[in-house]
Parts: structure tokens; sequence; C-alpha cells
């Protein structure tokens, strides 16, 4: 089977179908719909890490004795609701027409699908709802993350399949911000409260369809703050860009008056005078933070000033910059051979495992088939 998201408007019949047919398939022994189950009931997923799969078989799984309140409870969740009941409140809301769920969802729609004629009627004919929030009850934290239309523009922090980038993005923000959109309102996002910029910057569809250094940039001119808003570890717009690789956001929202004037931003943008600037009066967490950020980033020599300042090279990450795992198997993932080598050299430990899939820096660097990187690993183990 394949699982393919019904119209936003689809009739509660239509997701029992959906259910009923992901039953049939998992009795029959479909490898993709143990994996359905596998990645989205709460059976097979970790106790703490609530979104982790367990580490467990698709013949395990097809042998757990499932029922159509499981397959409900699953598609439930591949559409982000916190249960079938959630579903179902949601479609009865979304299909009574002239709803506010009706009104707002079918917005959303238009928002991420670039439909820039069909957004300017909803709101020339409501002006309100630009300013109206989601009322979805999700499997997030928090569980109703109460997103604004321009919350979707960023494509992070949302239901997971509607997270995209028209084309055009960049002229749905302004239709959206040109009719009276909070460019800094904030939303319910991964455990704290989130701005568009913050989502927008860590953030691949508008990455991958090149429109997010325009949003950043339409975003400012209508008023959105580069600095920290909000609450949680992505509250920093700057910080967040650097967590998470997009250097070319990060020195977009530089140019528009994000200060470098903390020693773990100017760690991840390799800037090493800045670093030896702010380094003497960085505590311990802000150069933990630093190391991270320097060696997840590939500056080597960033790198080497931080481990002679006395960083552990085998400490796990701190909160915030993938803590699961260490400085050693960023730098394997990202196959920054000359960091991994660095490391190494310095007492770097290449047999720990990190705290989600178990895996040692090798096998991290043989995920990304970072050949050269493995190669290097081998030779030392």
């Amino acid at each position: 089977m394949s699982w393919e998201p019904l119209p936003f408007l689809a009739a509660t019949g239509e997701y029992e179908a959906q259910a009923a047919e992901l039953l049939q398939a998992f009795r029959s022994g479909a490898p993709e719909a143990a994996g359905l189950f596998h990645h989205h009931h709460p059976k097979f997923l970790d106790s703490e890490v609530r979104w982790l799969p367990r580490r467990i078989s698709d013949d395990e799984i097809l042998q757990a004795d499932l029922s159509l309140e499981d397959a409900r409870l699953a598609i439930a969740r591949v559409y982000c609701f916190e249960d079938w009941a959630a579903l179902l409140d949601h479609v009865r809301e979304v299909t009574r027409a002239g709803s506010a769920v009706n009104r707002f969802e079918t917005a959303v729609e238009a928002v991420i699908g670039g439909d820039r004629a069909g957004l300017e009627r909803l709101l020339a004919s409501d002006p309100d709802l630009v300013r109206a929030r989601s009322a979805r009850v999700t499997n997030f934290d928090p569980p109703v993350h109460r997103a604004t239309l321009l919350h979707y523009i960023a494509a992070n922090g949302v239901e997971g399949y509607r997270q995209k980038s028209p084309p055009n993005a960049v002229e749905i923000a302004d239709v959206l911000l040109r009719a009276g959109a909070e460019p800094d309102a904030l939303a319910g996002m991964y455990g704290g409260e989130c701005t568009t910029m913050s989502m927008l910057v860590s953030s691949s569809p508008p990455a991958d369809a090149g429109v997010q250094i325009g949003l950043i940039d339409k975003l400012v001119d209508h008023g959105a703050s580069v600095e920290a808003a909000g609450s949680g570890n992505w509250a920093s717009p700057l910080m967040t860009a650097i967590v998470f690789g997009f250097r070319e956001a990060a020195e977009a929202l530089i140019r528009r008056g994000a200060r470098v004037d903390r020693v773990e931003a100017a760690a991840g943008l390799g800037r090493i005078d800045d670093v030896r600037r702010l380094l003497p009066q960085a505590d311990t967490a802000a150069r933990h933070r630093a190391f991270a950020l320097s060696a997840q980033q590939g500056h080597a020599e960033v790198v080497r000033l931080l481990l002679d300042a006395g960083e552990d090279p085998d400490r796990f990450n701190p909160e915030g910059t993938h803590a699961h795992a260490t400085a050693l198997h960023q730098a394997a993932l990202a196959g920054h051979l000359d960091v991994v080598r660095l490391l190494v050299e310095r007492g770097a430990r290449i047999d720990i495992r990190d705290k989600l899939w178990q895996g040692t820096p090798l096998n991290w660097a043989l995920h990304n088939q970072q050949a050269e990187v493995a190669a290097y690993l081998r030779s030392r183990a």
C-alpha cells in the first residue's frame, strides 16, 4: 500500500476507508503497512522520545495483534492528530461550510499551495482571518500549536505533510503581511513558543525551493525581529539557523541586523577572531555549545582553539545542538574529515554510540555516504 494525504475537505468515511485499507494491508503482511504502524502508532514508539520508532523489525511488528482501532489511531497520527477522536472533531468542523475551522483551513491550503488569488479573495471576505489560529489537536508538544497563516509560510512546526514551499512563497508572505499578519506572532512548537522567522531559518522546504532568503527579507521589511523571541531551544533565529546548518540564512539575518555577540554564534559561523575575543568571558555552557557547533559546521581551527581551551571531545552535545550525539558523530555525518581527524587525534573515542539510534561515528558516516570519513574511522579501529 502507499499512503497519500486526503484532500482537506475529505469526509469521515474516507478516513475510515484509509484505516480499513491499512489494517487489511497489515494483515496481508505488507511491509509498507508495518512501516506506517512503526512510525506512527504509540505502541511501536519510544516511551520517552515520543517520535522515535523503537528498534524492532517489520516481522516483529507484523506479528502484533492489531485492530481497526489501532489502524484508526495510526491514520490519525499520520495526519498529526492526537487521536482518532481529534481527527473526527476536526473533520466535522472543517466540512461545515462557513465554520471558523473551514475558513482557516481553506486559507492554509491557499498558502501552502501558492494560490495567491484564492488567498486574496479569502482575506478580502474575512479580514480577521489573517490573525486566526489553528485549532487542531495534534500529537505535538504542545498539542495545540495555534499557528497563524504566516507560520505555514515557514514550512516547519506544523503538520508534516503540509510542510511545503511554493515557488511564489515570498508573494504569499507579502499578501499576508500587507493584510495585517503579525510578523512576530508566537505559536507553540517543539516544546516552546516560536516565531515564523525561527521556524523559517530551520526549514528545508524554503531553502530547497530557493525562497528562504527572500522570506527572511520580506519578514524583516514588515517589522519581524532578527533577535530572540519566544521560548525554548529555537527562540533565537540566528542560533537556530546555525544549529541546522543554514549558513546563508544566518548571514542574511546578520545582514539584516542580527548580532554576533555570543561565542556560540561566532564558533558556528567559523569567525575565529570573534571566538578569541568572546571566549574569555564565556561561561562553561557557552563554551560547550560553541565546541559542538564549530564541529558540526566543520570549522577545524575553531575546534582546535576550543580543545586547547579545555573542551572534552567525548562530551555529548548540549541541549539544543543535537544533544543525542557527540561532536565526532556530527562531524562524521557532515563529512568534515579535517574535524574528524582533529578530534580523533586529540583523543575522541570512536566507539561511543549516540543516544537515539545507537550508532557509532562510523555508522553515522556510512549512513550519510561519507566514504572518506568512513575509511579514516575504519583505519583507526
